[in-house]
């Protein structure tokens, strides 16, 4: 039997000093069908370990109901790490971060507005309680005990960048203990004395999270901890995007160098990201500081492996320094399929999307607008409706929507509102007959850290014109999983009308469908859809220019292709590429 203890200040296994060498890769983040391939890299690349968050969002989409199936079936991921001869060390949280849409917490918590995220708030921990007696079995039945591959478990995440509450940390490593948990239980933070002296608890191996200066970092633990084993849980190799940043990319001749640093330091490490996948669907988080920043849908990270799975430059590099150290696996690379150029389809059919919200959704009426949460809706778009008496003289429209939204007044669009930007005013006339006023709102991702995590979707507050509080809404929730149930009809000089369109094609797959890139050249902003399924956001300001489609989220034959645009495009085409481009 393996077992991982601490001794001495370090990890022993089997009575044997042992460096954990681990790489980072999320489960739910990749295809399921795709994890022996990127393993088989992971442990060719002379990797001892693989680390996972779990996705408490995705394992509880609504209360009570649980998905542990599919890309899902952490028991499977955590079967195929043992089989191929590796450990495994898993981060359940319940908070992740991670560049995660709420940093993996459930939408559905922000249905209770008295409860208090991550901390002793009762209410919430006995939603993490019920939630740990479905994921805790699935663990401890897979330690090393049981001859499983799992040597280690993190409590929380980073905590110290949010608060101090140590009640908090014991209560949950109580609870995860409680369900047979008995391997080493240890919390990560930043290395600083804020993040550390409020994310730890003696009793529990402290770990550190950085990108470069290990000596430095350790150091800073050092101060807090004499005892313990040196580990750095997230060794940041690269770094994920923004919409409207540059591309993120780390020298990696440097980011190799500074690995070799940690173990020089006889440290162990888990590499963040050793490979990224993607944010599919709606799962991208954001960040809150200044303004509000969501993250792409690639999280590429500039890992060693990249988003569709090659290895690269810096994967070479890594495996150099990880076999001069003695850490070598006689595994032989697996070839994977290179991606493949579909071309060029143009879209032959089109559905003005205003017009189909009420096929796409029943109404709800209420007196006051209401965030999705308030109305049981997790992601996607909102779009809000009333009647107005008029005549009213120009007055500006007030309101504060999160993220996006797209104003109209008898379905003439009126103008466009961003959160970031305050100075923004539109100013609409009532005519006498009295009008129509619509607001379509887009979820661009909730805040995944910092202390902003309680950010509700849609309308949140009143709606005035002028003085006026505007009443009875009614509310249509549009997370979009029926979206090829609008109204197309067929159109071969289709132009953009200044409103939100759906526009359709066929893409057909002659043999075994094969890894492609999306690309929307000369496209806006909007959401890609792929046999009904939710398959990327895109948006000018880039960096991310495509948006990878997987082989097996295609089937050999016709499958259908729907974008829906929000402002606008210049020739209705779309561009199946075997190259990518994110920045």
């Amino acid at each position: 039997m393996n077992k991982l203890i601490v001794k001495n200040g370090q990890f022993y296994l089997n009575d044997q000093p042992y460096t954990v060498v681990s790489a980072a890769m999320h489960y739910f983040r990749v295809p399921r069908q795709y994890w022996r391939d990127r393993l088989l890299k992971i442990k060719a690349c002379g990797f001892n370990t693989v680390e996972t968050y779990t996705a408490w969002n995705l394992h509880e989409p609504r209360e009570g109901v649980y998905d542990f199936s599919g890309d899902l079936d952490l028991g499977a991921y955590l079967d195929l790490i043992g089989e191929l001869e590796m450990f495994a060390i898993v981060r359940p949280g319940p908070y992740i971060c991670s560049e995660w849409d709420f940093g993996g917490l459930p939408w559905w918590l922000l249905k209770y507005p008295q409860m208090q995220l991550r901390c002793s708030d009762e209410l919430y921990l006995e939603k993490v309680q019920r939630y740990f007696s479905q994921l805790m079995p699935i663990i401890s039945t897979r330690q090393t005990e049981c001859g499983g591959p799992v040597f280690m478990v993190q409590v929380e995440n980073e905590y110290g960048s949010y608060g101090n509450d140590t009640v908090y940390l014991r209560r949950l490593a109580e609870m995860i203990s409680s369900f047979g948990v008995a391997c080493i239980l240890f919390t990560s933070d930043g290395a600083n004395d804020t993040m550390l002296s409020g994310g730890t608890v003696t009793e529990l191996p402290a770990a550190v999270n950085f990108g470069s200066k290990p000596s430095v970092n350790f150091k800073a633990l050092r101060k807090f901890r004499k005892g313990d084993p040196l580990f750095c849980a997230e060794y940041w190799n690269g770094w994920f995007d923004h919409w409207g940043e540059r591309h993120h990319t780390r020298d990696a001749e440097e980011a190799a160098k500074t690995l070799d640093e940690i173990l020089e330091c006889g440290a162990s490490v888990s590499v963040y990201m050793m490979h990224g996948g993607t944010n599919f669907g709606w799962m991208n988080g954001a960040n809150l500081f200044e303004e509000y920043q969501p993250t792409v849908n690639s999280y590429d990270d500039d890992a060693p492996i990249n988003e569709y799975g090659m290895p690269t430059d810096k994967y070479d590099k890594m495996k150099d320094v990880l076999a001069a150290r003695g850490f070598v696996n006689a595994v032989e690379l697996p070839e994977a399929p290179s991606p493949f150029a579909y071309g060029t389809l143009e879209f032959t059919r089109v559905a003005d999307f205003i017009e189909n919200i009420d096929l796409l959704a029943a109404p709800q009426r209420n007196v006051t607008p209401l965030p999705m949460e308030a109305l049981d809706q997790g992601y996607g778009f909102i779009c809000y409706k009333t009647t107005v008496k008029g005549p009213k003289e120009k007055e500006t429209l007030h309101f504060e929507a999160r993220d996006r939204a797209y104003i109209f007044l008898n379905d003439e669009y009126m103008g466009r509102y961003y959160r970031n930007d305050s100075r923004q005013k539109l100013q609409i006339s009532i005519p006498r007959e009295g009008a129509t006023i619509t607001i379509l709102v887009e979820n661009m991702g909730r805040v995944n850290y910092g202390p902003g995590l309680a950010d509700r979707k849609g309308i949140v507050g009143g709606v005035r014109l002028g003085q006026q509080f505007l009443y009875h809404w009614d509310h249509y929730s549009l997370p979009l999983g029926n979206v090829d149930e609008a109204f197309f009809t067929e159109d071969p000089k289709m132009k953009f009308k200044k409103k939100p369109q759906l526009l359709n094609c066929t893409l057909n797959v002659q043999g075994a469908p094969r890894d492609t890139f999306v690309k929307l050249p000369g496209f806006k902003k909007g959401v890609i859809f792929v046999n009904g399924r939710v398959l990327s956001r895109y948006w000018e300001v880039g960096p991310q220019r495509t948006a990878y489609l997987p082989a097996v989220f295609l089937k050999e034959g016709e499958n259908s292709i729907t974008v829906l645009e929000l402002e606008g495009y210049k020739k209705p085409e779309i561009v199946f590429t075997d190259t990518p481009d994110i920045g």
